[in-house]
């Protein structure tokens, strides 16, 4: 699986702190982790909230990601942007049962979490901690188990309301603000990683046209 990293703008000094844990779970797992950005707070591309959501879009339904991790001060903002689009699921985890009950019960393919608030003293330990209890468990299973099924239907009942309600992310792209669109693509590894991955020839065409 690949889970790509977004940091935004108010928590990029935390990158590296965020990063490493995310590859200390991750990778033993067999995962491929991206880190899109931002690198540090001296970031000459900077990305804001609103931007996590929208790249969260772009790498989730061109396929270049399979989940993405992401937050901001409260991780609230971020989840919010990142719902806001077409088929991006993402939670908001603080803590290994979020994580757990996340991955169990909803599915979903993205998460947010809070980089400032409640952040303090063995943070790191708390972000390993969820990202195990994420990606070391086969997701969907259900909690209980024995709602399993009813938790799956609920599960594709919400796919199809979101797709009922919301654009294609092509669509997407051509009506957001295109200077936004600009901004939130020009991170520095963004094209050597987004374009090596991505399956959506209309999305990464439209992207460079850019």
């Amino acid at each position: 699986m690949k889970i790509a990293l977004i940091i935004e703008n108010s928590q990029a000094a935390k990158s590296d702190i965020v990063h490493t844990a995310l590859k200390n779970i991750a990778e033993p797992l067999g995962h491929e982790v991206h880190h899109y950005g931002m690198y540090s707070a001296d970031d000459e591309a900077s990305l804001t909230y609103v931007m996590n959501g929208l790249l969260t879009g772009i790498l989730l339904n061109s396929g270049a990601a399979d989940f993405v991790i992401t937050g901001c001060g409260t991780g609230m903002g971020s989840m919010l942007a990142c719902n806001s689009m077409p088929g991006v699921f993402c939670g908001l985890v603080i803590d290994p049962t979020d994580a757990f009950l996340f991955g169990q019960i909803n599915d979903g393919n993205a998460m947010s979490m809070p980089y400032a608030k409640g952040f303090g003293w063995a943070a790191e330990l708390n972000l390993e901690d969820c990202y195990r209890k994420l990606f070391e468990h086969e997701r969907g299973v259900g909690y209980p188990k024995e709602r399993a099924a009813i938790m799956a239907k609920n599960r594709g009942i919400l796919a199809d309301m979101k797709a009922a309600s919301c654009h294609n992310m092509l669509s997407v792209l051509k009506t957001v603000d295109q200077d936004l669109l600009r901004a939130t693509i020009a991170g520095e590894r963004f094209a050597e990683l987004f374009y090596a991955n991505a399956k959506d020839e209309e999305m990464s065409e439209y992207l460079k046209s850019l």
